[in-house]
């Protein structure tokens, strides 16, 4: 008699796993394991329900007891990879398919899980290398050429050393804001004089995100931000504007030397002005595993892709 409802229990289980009703499934599994608890296939069906009900360290307690009950049984291995992958435990649910396999080297399913597994474990690997590239931002890196001909041209180090920093941290403030927004503001940021400037009267950026609407918005600007360089004494300026403002002047769209080289990435332009250094980069942006990514900034010749014009009268080296 036991035997029977034993089996009916069960029975009804199934019939509410089948139609989704995983909560009164596991409820009746747990009955049937009352009357029978020594039987692995009621432990198996109740880690497949639990799973359904996303109870998962429920679901590998019973998957465990099934591989207990019966070890040669692959069934009660393929619950745990099942739950572990669920967990994203990919290393160990890779275990687990891979002892299914051993038990029954012909399942098809067991195969198709562990191609997918290694591919899981993959893209969680390279996710987390990507997080780690998105919050490891150093741009400083990328410059040692900069650095060089700075220290050679400005002579004194400590004039170069905060005009680099000045660039480093400007760039690295909006490589973050990418990340975090996909965007950047269009401004010119100024390192001014830290006795000289009128801190009061001169703000270290400016807003220049209507400069690109027309030839005149660009000119009106860039003669704006000459003055604004000189009055406010300070010794370099770099402009941050995101690729997708610059309708004029349209850099990509020349021929010959002005030609853009760089693909269709989304990205921004860091241009660094001083009297005797001018350097612009284009910064790209792609998306992998759904999260937004800088590339390495590429450096672009100014000559042909200056997105403004030269901001500080020139210096030459030593004077």
């Amino acid at each position: 008699m036991a035997e029977a409802e034993e089996t009916s229990l069960k029975d009804k289980g199934n019939e509410f796993f089948k139609a989704g009703n995983y909560l009164k499934a596991a409820a009746l599994y747990t009955q049937a394991i009352k009357q029978d608890p020594s039987n692995p296939t009621l432990y198996s069906n109740r880690a497949a329900a639990f799973l359904q009900l996303v109870k998962l360290s429920k679901a590998l307690a019973d998957a465990e007891m099934t591989i207990t009950l019966n070890p040669q049984w692959e069934k009660g291995y393929f619950r745990k990879g099942c739950i572990l992958e669920a967990m994203e435990r990919y290393d160990d649910a890779l275990s687990a398919f891979q002892t299914a396999l051993q038990y029954n080297p012909q399942s098809a399913e067991v195969l198709r899980k562990i191609k997918r597994i290694s591919q899981l474990a993959k893209d969680k690997q390279r996710a987390q290398e990507i997080e780690n590239m998105r919050s490891n931002v150093d741009m400083a890196k990328h410059l040692d050429a900069l650095k060089s001909e700075m220290s050679e041209k400005y002579g004194s180090e400590e004039c170069w050393k905060d005009a680099f920093s000045f660039l480093v941290e400007t760039m690295e403030t909006a490589v973050k804001s990418w990340h975090e927004t996909s965007k950047v503001d269009a401004r010119v940021y100024f390192l001014l004089d830290k006795e000289k400037t009128d801190t009061e009267k001169y703000a270290p950026a400016v807003n220049i995100d209507k400069a690109f609407e027309s030839p005149h918005t660009h000119s009106s600007c860039f003669s704006f931000l000459r003055q604004y360089a000189e009055d406010s004494f300070s010794s370099a300026a770099c402009l941050v504007a995101p690729k997708s403002i610059i309708s004029y002047p349209q850099v990509w769209k020349g021929q010959g030397s002005r030609k853009w080289k760089h693909g269709q990435h989304d990205g921004f332009f860091v241009q660094f002005e001083s009297p005797l250094v001018r350097k612009l980069w284009f910064i790209p942006s792609s998306n992998e595993k759904g999260q937004v990514l800088c590339r390495d900034p590429e450096a672009l010749d100014i000559s042909a892709h200056e997105v403004l014009p030269r901001i500080f009268k020139e210096k030459l080296s030593g004077s």
